[in-house]
């Protein structure tokens, strides 16, 4: 996370926070601001509900 926040990335909304009967997992989006990432990532070849290769990696 720290390394993607030195390249630039800013956190986005609010965290959220869910248990998985084992532990307690937390997430929190991350976006790219347009003048730092100048060229728009290509879309080609993923999945959007299973992730690059289709794969699950999400």
């Amino acid at each position: 996370m720290s390394l993607l926040l030195d390249q630039g990335y800013q956190l986005h909304g609010s965290p959220a926070l869910t248990f998985d009967g084992e532990r307690v997992v937390a997430a929190q989006a991350l976006v790219l601001p347009h003048s730092i990432g100048s060229a728009r990532p290509s879309a080609e070849g993923v999945d959007v509900a299973r992730g690059p290769g289709g794969e699950g990696a999400w």
